[in-house]
Order: structure tokens, then sequence, then C-alpha cells
């Protein structure tokens, strides 16, 4: 079984910090393994919806992993449902500043105020609208369909954070999984409910010092449940072409 996983930092993330794609206890690795099978992750810090779709239609590399993948996992639409007080292209842009101090004066600043502006905004403007999020995981979808029909999609709803940077502001959530729910019921992708496996790995602090990304105990336990979703999903499709 071949996994070609879009992601964000939740894929690559461990209890310390970022780790190289191919560290064995990294979720989607778990995953892989529990199938028999190879995970490609193609992921990025703060990855939305959208950059999976400029991944997707922008990188080489993936193209060349489509012809020999089984699943394509959306492993994206967590950091959509986060507060974003400035808008994506002026808190992305913060990084072409220059000089040196300039960016990193601005960049401390914003990080200073961001749970304040969280708190005073009540967690809205959201990374990425719920609609656009769904707009872009269906246009994945689609166009891997449209070039490997074969391949098989699953995805996840929103984690959960406990976050001081947010100030464990999260409001935007519950419409981003509503609205996430009603596209995978419709184009049938399954999903794999994220909030039930790590919400109390990350309500104890026993993930990662962030508040946002897990612990290895939150990756064995994703890692595995998504093995054993992918597995149903296989199974589901062999039985559908019995006589």
């Amino acid at each position: 079984m071949r996994l070609l996983v879009l992601g964000d930092s939740l894929t690559f993330h461990g209890p310390q910090g970022p780790l190289p794609a191919d560290h064995p206890q990294l979720w989607p690795n778990v995953a892989a393994s529990a199938l028999g099978g190879h995970a490609e992750l193609v992921a990025g810090f703060g990855w939305t919806a959208r950059d999976a779709w400029w991944a997707l239609t922008g990188d080489p590399r993936v193209w060349s992993l489509l012809p020999r993948t089984d699943v394509l996992v959306l492993a994206v639409g967590h950091m959509d449902t986060l507060p974003s007080p400035l808008p994506t292209f002026l808190r992305q842009g913060l990084r072409y500043l220059r000089p040196d101090g300039l960016r990193r004066r601005a960049r401390s600043t914003y990080r200073a105020l961001q749970p304040a502006l969280s708190r005073l905004l009540g967690g809205f403007p959201v990374a990425l609208p719920p609609h656009l999020t769904v707009r872009y995981l269906d246009s994945c979808v689609r166009s891997v369909h449209a070039f490997e029909p074969g391949i098989q999609a699953v995805g996840m709803t929103p984690s959960v954070h406990r976050s001081p940077l947010y100030a464990n502001v999260h409001t935007g959530r519950p419409a981003a999984e509503r609205a996430l729910r009603a596209w995978a019921s419709r184009v049938d992708v399954p999903l794999l409910d994220v909030p039930a496996l790590v919400g109390e790995h990350l309500r104890a602090r026993r993930g990662n010092p962030d508040g946002m990304h897990w612990g290895w105990e939150g990756h064995a336990l994703v890692g595995a449940a998504m093995a054993d979703l992918i597995r149903s999903v296989a199974i589901s499709h062999s039985g559908a072409g019995e006589p």
C-alpha cells in the first residue's frame, strides 16, 4: 500500500519539534507500516488546503508520485481553522521583509500580539474560510481522479489545540468541520475523526509544549486509526466489486 500524504506540520512535528519525513514514529509512517506499505509526505509549516492544492498542481515530484499511489491522504484543513488576525498574504509576507533586523522585530511583534488579537476578535478571521477549504480539497480529489481514477482519497476532520499562541481560541473549528463533513459525504471521501483521537492527549498536555502538535502517543493513535480507516475502505470497495 502506497500513501501520498499532503499535510501540514501535524504530519512531521514530534514532541519536541519538526523531524525528517521518514522518521518512523510520525503518524504517516506509522499508518503505512501498519498497512505493510510506504508513505510519501509532501507537507509544510502552516499549510492549509490551498497549499495542498498548490503542491498538487505545482510540484513535479508530486506528479511523479501519483502513478505509484494507492491512497491520497488529505491531511490538511487543521491550520485553516486557526485565528489569523492578519490577512494571510501579510502574515506570510513578513518573511520577505529586509533588513533582517526589521523582519525579526516584525515577526516578534506579531507573535506577541497574536494571542490578544485572537481573543479580541473572537477567533476570526480564520486562516482559510470553510468554503475555501472545501473548494481546494474538492479540486484536489477531482484533479487526482482525472489522471489516476483508481486512487482512493481519505481526509481528516480538523484537529483541536490548547495553544497559548492563539490564547486557546478555536471558535472557527466547528463550522469548518461541518462543511468538511458535508463535502466528504457528497463525494465519498472517508474522514478520520482527529479530535476524538488526540483531544485528551492535548488537554492533558501530553503533546508538544506548544499545545498544538502531538507527542508520540498522539502520532501512534492517529497512525493506527488511519491505517484502520484505509483498511476498511479497501475491504468495502473490494466487497462492492463482488457479484
